[in-house]
């Protein structure tokens, strides 16, 4: 059962024309066949392993759609989870210190879907504090014993982490004292830079004893600090989705070189017990994977990730480490666009009008003329036919009683409320033509 304020929030990203990021099995669909699967792997993650996913689909076939669905069911099952774009310019996959910042920014749990790299940090300390406290021999009241116990558990739990960044342990042991003190400035600039983010004071720094800011190698030290971090927080693990991963065919180069390199590194690193607690999953089209821009150019990660896909779909196996989603057809379109309207007409007023004025049939009639105007590519529909099927119809029918999408309503698709893909598919032809 989806509450009220959840309903809302789905209706509204698909009103935008964007991926809702909650409730995302009500809308998923073609998935389940990977669901038992995923969740063997993350309970072994779980139990302290590292894991590793390539999907693959076409534009239009899911696979952000895919990376927040399993975002979502990972924290439903005590994993934290996170979410980044790769692009040139912001997140080049080579530059990990660009990455470990949007995966901070990005950072979510079941109590908080972003923005919980400090709740968790707080957290943390809150766990240890427990801990201490567990010892008879601490005195509860004496807050400079209590901050001394803390300060000395936090160093057993990081020693593994601290012969490689001190720097994380040394930012860590500063907040504290800080937060003891109600110097909050101070804390809020050690967050920052435990987060990665750049320009932070140069009076912050001084008082950890650090310098600079966070660079690749750093990175790489304060991810593994991070999952001991949720790990002993009670957290199951991360789950990291690096989606648009195919934009490395885009660019330079060395840009892509370097790029497809540090791909095969984060895998040998998961393989080698480097980041137990980790599930990485990434995205990309076929191309990507298959062509000569992308995974091919650098043989030993062609190697990892090969998958003989020749067989019949439905012989796919999901265990493998590539696996393939589905390109969307009619009906799956169709199914989609039903459960979004029995979701909106949830506990509506107007709910019986609105199973009868949308009915399964107009909604197939809908389906097919915005595929019909995308030329008649299915798997780039779905943004557009959800937008056009919440916006420009439910809510019609929601607010206005004498209102009939059969008649009063006539399909436009313009250039400029279309993406890229979606301008590509339509092409030259009008679409002012297509009546319903």
């Amino acid at each position: 059962m989806i509450s009220t304020a959840r309903r809302e929030d789905i209706v509204g990203a698909l009103r935008r024309g964007t991926v809702p990021s909650a409730g995302l099995d009500a809308l998923a669909v073609g998935i389940d066949p990977f669901a038992s699967t995923l969740d063997e792997e993350l309970a072994r993650v779980a139990a302290g392993a590292g894991g590793f996913k390539a999907v693959r689909g076409e534009y239009g076939t899911g696979k952000t759609f895919f990376g927040r669905w399993l975002q979502e069911r990972a924290r439903a099952r005590g994993f934290a989870a996170s979410e980044v774009q790769i692009n040139e310019t912001e997140t080049p996959l080579h530059r990990l210190e660009t990455v470990y910042r949007r995966l901070v920014e990005r950072l979510g749990t079941a109590d908080t879907p972003t923005g919980a790299f400090r709740g968790v940090i707080d957290g943390w300390f809150y766990a240890l504090e427990q801990d201490v406290l567990a010892d008879s021999a601490v005195d509860a009241d004496n807050a400079e014993q209590l901050l001394a116990s803390t300060d000395a558990l936090m160093e057993a739990r990081l020693v593994a982490i601290s012969q490689a960044a001190p720097a994380f342990s040394a930012v860590l042991r500063t907040y504290r004292h800080a937060l003891a003190e109600g110097n909050n400035l101070l804390a809020d600039g050690l967050i920052s830079w435990l987060a990665g983010q750049p320009n932070v004071a140069a009076s912050v720094k001084r008082a950890a004893g650090i310098k600079g800011d966070l660079d690749h190698f750093g990175a790489t030290n304060f991810l593994a600090g991070l999952l001991l971090i949720l790990r002993d927080s009670g957290f199951a693990g991360l789950v990291l989705v690096l989606d648009e991963v195919e934009t490395l065919q885009r660019m330079r180069t060395d840009t892509r070189e370097k790029g497809l390199n540090a791909l095969r590194q984060w895998i040998d690193e998961i393989d080698a017990g480097r980041y137990p607690g980790l599930y990485l999953v990434v995205t990309g089209t076929p191309a990507f994977f298959d062509g000569p821009q992308g995974v091919q150019r650098l043989l030993p990660l062609a190697q990892r990730l090969h998958v003989d896909f020749s067989t019949d779909a439905r012989f796919d196996n999901p265990r493998a480490v590539q696996i393939r989603l589905a390109p969307f057809d009619t009906e799956a379109l169709q199914c989609v666009g039903r459960r979004v309207r029995d979701l909106y007409a949830e506990g509506r007023p107007h709910a019986p009008r609105l199973h009868q004025t949308v009915d399964d049939r107009y909604i197939e009639v809908l389906a097919r003329a915005v595929t019909g105007g995308l030329g008649g590519k299915v798997g780039v529909a779905p943004r557009l036919f959800l937008k056009k099927l919440v916006a420009d119809v439910m809510d019609r029918v929601d607010l206005h009683a004498d209102f009939d999408p059969r008649q009063h309503y006539k399909l436009t698709l313009a250039e400029n409320e279309m993406t890229v893909v979606e301008r590509a598919a339509a092409g030259a032809s009008s679409v002012d033509d297509i009546e319903l």
